[in-house]
């Protein structure tokens, strides 16, 4: 392919909204071109790029037994009220009507579509198990739409389906999954963390996410490196040491004039943000929820969520704080009315404690929750940091940064159950199909490679998705040079290699820097003091120096460095 001929642009200055390494590139390589927010055009050396990431994927796959469909984006919202979700999800689901006044959906997922499919061809056990995947633009009404292809609102997502007799059976298979996954980033040049996460909107009793360890990363994600302990911070458990000191203390009221936030107190009370209890309040359906945890420690959301089954954490504002007896920035559920509280696990057992007074400036010394609290829940509330302990061997926890490549669900009945997505077992009972879910989203995993091989000029493809196999660059414009950087460009087109000719009549300083950006594997610089010599310099972009070889022998070079 010459570049005369290609439809592409760079761009030497950096946008002004990226801030991400893959976003700056893709968007100076001219691999993408926003729309509008969150929004993308894939251009032609980004959809080839695309497309070799695709093929990785649907070989994958295909390996472990997939069958490949493609069903449709729009769907009637009928379909999503059968599986309950049409009113569960927010607004990221984007709803319309037709022409005909009915309610349509664009599918942000496609649980809903595919156990549709499965129900219309399932009958009997003896069709289980089976493997239903896709390549398919979905589109979620992000928020805070971020990071270039990381974040955004129309994307390609691989989703995959599987359908089965027993749970057992799912558990096998999901194995297979798993190691697929691993097999697909590792393919592409990435060494995933595993965690466990929250399914979320997809439902199910276990989810995993494969994650590019970075720091750009919009995930945080809670590791052990004693025994190997990995989850998202959202949902990772901790071993809880209670503070204790004095449980027989009685309960002392002390002034803390001005002193409102945990570090505040702490300091003033010369006492360690582990001794102290935090209130946190929300407002659900307006009823207020008071949740403490230790000090030092943060509520989880997610956590939260999931315990209270709501979609929205609300904050509660302070008259709703006030009616219940509770005093703002001085708050503990001593005497506390019409308020649910949960506490966390940590403060069980704990005693010694530095909670609020329900007055302005004055907190309590000496606060046993057991003997000092009523009608209350302990329920595992706080999220995990590097603050906290293994589960599993009690070592101190790490804590890193991460991006979602991609993530496997056991989603069990809940689909195909409210559904009717059943089959006929042995005995010639109806039951619903055991599910699992498995999604890739494309264009974050390109942009991911991006975030995890680049320097600063540019990406390092790996050889397996780089847009072309190598660039050849003409330097100079003598006839000589422009012919017999043509005539390689036709023999190693023949000879099966992807190449990209830069043909333009540009300084080899310009020509450079776009080689740079567009991150291909192997660059051949065909200059006139070179082929004096029957030479070409050659040059793989993850090298700063190129070296000086025989223009006889770069097709052998070639096939060693590929093969």
């Amino acid at each position: 392919m010459k570049l005369s001929r290609y439809f592409y642009t760079t761009l030497r200055e950096t946008p002004s909204d990226a801030t991400m390494a893959s976003h700056i590139f893709l968007m100076r390589g001219g691999y993408i071109k926003p729309l509008s927010t969150g929004i993308y055009s894939m251009l032609p050396i980004g959809h080839r790029v695309m497309k070799k990431i695709e093929n990785i994927i649907r070989e994958e796959m295909n390996r472990v037994g997939g069958l490949e469909v493609d069903l449709p984006i729009v769907q009637t919202a009928e379909l999503w009220s059968e599986s309950g979700r049409y009113s569960a999800i927010g607004d990221e689901l984007l709803r319309f009507k037709d022409r005909n006044n009915h309610n349509m959906v664009l599918a942000m997922t496609h649980e809903e579509a595919v156990t549709d499919a499965s129900r219309y061809v399932l009958s009997s056990y003896k069709q289980l198990p089976f493997m239903l995947y896709q390549f398919k633009t979905k589109y979620r009404d992000e928020a805070r739409a971020r990071g270039g292809l990381i974040r955004v609102r129309e994307f390609l997502m691989k989703d995959a389906y599987s359908f089965h007799a027993t749970q057992a059976d799912l558990d096998a298979y999901y194995e297979e999954q798993y190691q697929a996954y691993l097999r697909i980033f590792r393919r592409v040049g990435i060494e995933p963390v595993v965690v466990q996460s929250d399914t979320g909107i997809m439902g199910g009793k276990l989810a995993h996410e494969f994650m590019l360890d970075t720091p750009s990363g919009e995930d945080y994600l809670i590791l052990c490196k004693k025994c190997g302990y990995q989850a998202n911070r959202e949902i990772a458990k901790f071993q809880r040491h209670p503070y204790t000191n004095n449980a027989e203390a009685a309960l002392e009221k002390v002034a803390t004039p001005n002193k409102e936030s945990i570090e505040e107190v702490s300091s003033f009370l010369q006492v360690s943000p582990e001794a102290t209890a935090k209130c946190v309040f929300f407002d659900i359906e307006g009823k207020l929820v008071t949740v403490l945890v230790p000090g030092h420690l943060e509520v989880s959301e997610i956590k939260l969520r999931n315990i209270l089954k709501t979609k929205e954490l609300i904050p509660a504002d302070e008259s709703l704080i006030k009616a219940s007896g509770m005093e703002p920035g001085f708050a503990s559920p001593i005497g506390a009315k019409n308020t649910r509280v949960l506490i966390d696990l940590a403060l069980e057992n704990a005693n010694d404690l530095v909670v609020g007074a329900n007055e302005k400036d004055f907190h309590f010394k000496h606060c046993n929750p057991k003997r000092d609290f009523s009608n209350y829940e302990v329920l595992d509330l706080a999220e995990a940091s590097a603050l906290c302990h293994c589960p599993n061997c009690d070592e101190m926890l790490t804590e890193t940064r991460g991006i979602e490549l991609g993530n496997i669900f056991k989603l069990g009945t809940k689909f195909s159950e409210s559904m009717k997505a059943t089959f006929l077992n042995p005995e010639g009972q109806s039951e619903p199909a055991v599910m699992g879910c498995y999604g890739i989203g494309v264009g974050r995993l390109m942009a991911s490679v991006v975030e995890n091989s680049h320097d600063e000029f540019g990406p390092i493809w790996p050889k397996s998705i780089a847009p072309f196999q190598v660039e050849i660059v003409s330097i100079g414009k003598e006839a000589n040079v422009i012919e017999a950087a043509d005539k390689l460009e036709k023999e190693l087109t023949s000879l099966g290699f992807e190449v990209l000719l830069d043909d333009r009549e540009e300084r080899p300083g310009v020509k450079f820097k776009d080689a740079d950006l567009w991150g291909i594997p192997v660059r051949i610089g065909v200059g006139k003091k070179g082929l004096e010599q029957g030479q070409v310099e050659w040059k793989l972009r993850s090298e700063k120096n190129f070296e000086m070889v025989d223009l006889d022998q770069i097709t052998e070079k070639l096939r060693l460095f590929y093969n």
